[in-house]
């Protein structure tokens, strides 16, 4: 005897070995045996085979008709043989049975199970609801395999254009469209990415990195709802002095200037004057929602996301030829030792005569320029005070820095600028370490010294930037707290962030305490909008090294992006590179850093040839070879192979040059290929 019986779910034949009580022992037609249960039987017979019945069956189910077979069946639950003779009329064997289950129970839109062998039909309403459904599901999937034949052909399916990026970033896994990507891209064995690259789905791929980057942080566009600032206070004091600031030529936010004064006695005042938005923003208002969502402006080769719209930086940034809302530190110097013997905090409106630009000072501005006094530039004979005090800034730094048991600074020799138009890059190689930049770097380090002290000295907390070796030879690393502590790396006692309002929110929020103290004075600590241990100003601090670092993590890929646009642009097969640390080097000509694998043993700056192998603008990859040896590195780079190469710039904010690279010097070295350099805003 056989039986045919379910198990598990699914169907079997086999023959019966023997029966004790309610339980079958069956032997399989692949040579199994199971114990069947007599209630999971659901059919006994003699012929045909166990074997040979389910290869009948299955065969005599795919011929059966289920809208006619729907139609034969009542209302009511019902055993299935009961359609048998209805359906197949006389010939009605085990074969025809079997089918009959088989078909019913693979058609749960037609029937629904209710039981061993028992099934009931669907209300018709019902039906013609899911069949209309598969129906769509049929249609969708012949419309699937369309796109994804076209995919595989490397043509982008008309409905696909203008949602490749979107299928990319932040797809809708369950829509026909990625579906037919995912299984189109895994059949020719290559990324989704790189499929719509080949279909022209995206234009190129930076634009798939900037719509990566953009889709994580900035999901509902970069543009800005309509705002005003508020009105600045009335009763703001009006400086006698002329200012005038120094950035790059393509900066827009310019957050701070300098005055100089000649007193009496060999004596000069000095006043570095910030942009002031905190005197139009206020903590909680609609501008303020806006800069603590963004936290900082996103810089980029070519491009930038500002942190606070246009027209808000408009009223703000130093722009020369008006008066400008400014916080000024005035320091007293004496000009013989240049030390400093006074400082004072000032909000007030501060004219601004010049914007003065690198680009076009830098060749004129020199040691030996204003060693002799020669040369014919805007604001020469401030810049001749500002230089010595700049350079005792520097030598003081470094006598701390000595003290805490680290090196003097390490100064970069070349930076680059980078300048994008369309898909064509050009990268300039400038001289870093400049006196422009040297005397920008250290008054930016002294106002956020001095002003870190200011607050601490009125009891209201800030936000600060510490690095202490925690008692350890190992690297210094940077951290963000809302107590002052040393910077160890830049050789000052305390360092709040406070002269890139416009570009940093940290910087804001500094200020609108900064402010506080100037306004209220002793009273301050209750005026602030931050109080002492405010949870919220943890939560800043918190949320903006989060996205800071991931800022400044897009800055580095599209600069590495952008250098191999550039070797592929300028064909270039041959690049000079230095040696940095075992397969570690980096480029001559432009600002990037590669793993060379094979490249053998050699000293820290020894000068190598390498052959561009390959390169992959979508993975942001290249590939060389050591091809010669050019020569042996220099006594100086030999003396100072302690001091481990800087790869990472800790500080985003193109402000201070040498403020980074003292944060970077103490740093722990990366090996992460990228650029260093802070940006060109």
């Amino acid at each position: 005897m056989n039986v045919f019986f379910e198990e598990s779910g699914s169907f079997k034949a086999g023959s019966v070995l023997s029966k004790q009580g309610d339980a079958f022992q069956v032997e399989l037609p692949g040579g199994r045996r199971a114990k069947v249960r007599a209630k999971d039987v659901l059919i006994e017979f003699e012929k045909p085979a166990a074997g040979d019945l389910m290869q009948e069956a299955d065969a005599i189910a795919q011929e059966i008709d289920l809208d006619f077979l729907w139609e034969c069946a009542p209302d009511d639950e019902f055993p299935f043989a009961a359609l048998g003779a209805d359906y197949f009329g006389d010939k009605f064997g085990p074969a025809e049975r079997a089918a009959l289950v088989l078909r019913m129970h693979g058609a749960p839109v037609y029937f629904r199970r209710k039981g061993r062998g028992q099934y009931q039909r669907a209300p018709q309403e019902q039906l013609q609801m899911a069949l209309a459904g598969l129906e769509r599901k049929r249609q969708q999937a012949l419309v699937q395999q369309g796109y994804e034949d076209e995919l595989k052909a490397g043509k982008l399916p008309e409905a696909l254009k203008g949602k490749a990026l979107g299928l990319l970033t932040k797809p809708d896994k369950n829509s026909i469209e990625y579906k037919a990507l995912e299984a189109a891209a895994a059949a020719r064995g290559i990324s989704q990415a790189r499929l719509m690259l080949e279909c022209g789905g995206i234009a190129s791929p930076r634009a798939l990195h900037e719509a990566r980057f953009l889709s994580e942080y900035f999901p509902h566009g970069i543009g800005f709802p309509s705002v005003q600032p508020g009105p600045l206070p009335e009763d703001l004091p009006e400086a006698n002095v002329q200012a005038f600031s120094i950035d790059d030529v393509t900066t827009t936010e310019i957050d701070d200037a300098f005055s100089v004064e000649d007193l009496s006695d060999g004596r000069v005042r000095i006043g570095i004057h910030i942009a002031a938005p905190a005197l139009g923003i206020a903590r909680g208002d609609a501008i303020d929602a806006i800069a603590r969502g963004r936290l900082s402006t996103v810089y980029m080769p070519g491009d930038k996301i500002t942190m606070l719209p246009d027209n808000v930086v408009d009223v703000f940034t130093l722009g020369e030829g008006g008066l400008r809302p400014a916080l000024s530190l005035y320091i007293i110097v004496n000009r013989e030792t240049q030390d400093i013997v006074a400082t004072e905090t000032r909000a007030e409106r501060v004219f601004v005569k010049s914007n003065l630009r690198h680009n076009h000072l830098d060749e004129h501005v020199t040691e030996e320029s204003l060693a002799a006094g020669t040369g014919d530039y805007p604001h020469k004979e401030d810049i001749a005070v500002l230089w010595p005090l700049a350079q005792a800034l520097f030598e003081k730094r470094q006598q701390a820095r000595a003290t805490y048991g680290l090196k003097r600074e390490v100064q970069r020799n070349n930076d680059f600028n980078f300048y994008v138009d369309g898909e064509h890059i050009t990268i300039t190689p400038r001289r870093r370490g400049s006196p422009l930049d040297l005397i920008v770097a250290e008054l930016a380090i002294l106002a956020n010294s001095s002003w870190g002290a200011f607050l601490n000295d009125h009891g209201v907390p800030g936000i600060y930037r510490s690095q202490r070796g925690f008692g350890g030879p190992g690297p210094k690393r940077t951290r963000m707290q809302t107590t002052p502590a040393p910077h160890e790396g830049l050789g000052v006692a305390q360092y709040a962030w406070s002269t890139s309002p416009l570009r940093r929110y940290v910087d804001l929020v500094n200020q609108w305490q900064l402010i506080a103290c100037v306004q209220h004075g002793v009273t301050a600590k209750l005026a602030a909008p931050f109080k002492p241990k405010d949870a919220d100003l943890f939560a800043v601090v918190q949320g903006f090294d989060d996205t800071y670092t991931a800022y400044a993590d897009h800055q580095r890929r599209m600069e590495y992006f952008w250098c191999l646009r550039w070797l592929k642009q300028e064909n270039k097969r041959h690049v000079p590179a230095s040696v940095i640390k075992d397969d570690l080097v980096r480029l001559e000509e432009i600002p990037l850093i590669l793993h060379v694998p094979g490249l053998g043993v050699h000293a820290r700056g020894t000068r190598v040839m390498l052959e561009v192998v390959s390169i992959d603008e979508l993975t942001v990859e290249a590939s060389c070879r050591l091809l010669n040896v050019i020569d042996a590195p220099g006594a100086a780079v030999e003396e100072d192979e302690a001091e481990e190469e800087i790869i990472e710039a800790d500080d985003l904010s193109a402000e201070s040059e040498a403020e980074a690279q003292a944060e970077a010097s103490t740093a722990q070295p990366s090996e992460t290929p990228g650029n260093a350099q802070e940006p060109t805003p």
